[in-house]
């Protein structure tokens, strides 16, 4: 199986090579290293492996955890083959090519793109915001899921509406994107499965959902307005 392994390691030569090293040791088949930061004598890097499905985990983590200054910040299983932002330009064009169907187009692709588990477009009613314990305020609309998005829905407390990563206490990582038109947000999750912690977006990872929703909101312009609209209502 193809799994994502996130570590903060020191930003000194030789790290990265015994990182690597101890994966290989363990069983992994490295096939993608991304950089997500380099600061403070610090550096965050995503490996994608291939790793051999009867193996046990924990073998892995052990060999990672034994590496001075090594933290393992998250492994969970990735989705289809590692890719990287050459693909986002693609992804536009194809939201370009058929406006009608872009907006479900980007939602699909986002999960395969981040290594996510699923991601959603939804309507975030102005009295969100303002819901209280007693269940006041509007509730917020799914207009689109990707596979595997859960039914019914459950979101976040997403409000105000910008980019940022959030997570659930002991449940899944989410990264949301407004779409600075009619209260419509991208929400992209991730969860821990099979005891594999997944890990939370990244500043990195976020910064580039938020880019790609901003360019196919400029992309699909009214649309969006007509997408987020209740059902049944008449636009003018």
């Amino acid at each position: 199986m193809l799994l994502r392994v996130r570590v903060t390691l020191p930003d000194r030569p030789g790290a990265l090579g015994q990182v690597a090293r101890t994966l290989g040791v363990a069983g992994a088949d490295i096939v993608q290293v991304v950089v997500l930061e380099r600061l403070g004598g610090r550096a965050v890097d995503d490996f994608t492996v291939v790793w051999p499905g009867a193996s046990r985990v924990e073998r892995l983590l052990a060999g990672l955890a034994a590496i001075p200054g090594v933290q393992v910040d998250g492994v969970w299983k990735a989705i289809g083959a590692p890719v990287n932002g050459g693909h986002d330009a693609e992804l536009l064009a194809q939201v370009a090519a058929n406006p009608v169907d872009g907006l479900a187009t980007l939602v699909d692709a986002v999960p395969g793109l981040l290594a996510a588990d699923w991601a959603a477009a939804a309507v975030v009613p102005a009295d969100w915001a303002a819901r209280n314990g007693a269940g006041g305020g509007s509730e917020p609309r799914s207009v689109y899921a990707s596979w595997r998005a859960p039914s019914p829905l459950h979101l976040p407390e997403v409000t105000p509406l910008r980019a940022r990563p959030m997570a659930e206490p002991g449940g899944a990582r989410y990264a949301v994107a407004p779409f600075g038109r009619a209260g419509l947000v991208l929400v992209v999750a991730r969860t821990d499965d099979d005891d594999l912690p997944a890990a939370a977006f990244h500043v990195t990872e976020v910064d580039r959902i938020a880019q790609l929703v901003r360019a196919a909101a400029v992309i699909l312009g009214d649309r969006l307005d007509t997408v987020s609209a209740p059902a049944g209502a008449t636009q003018m």
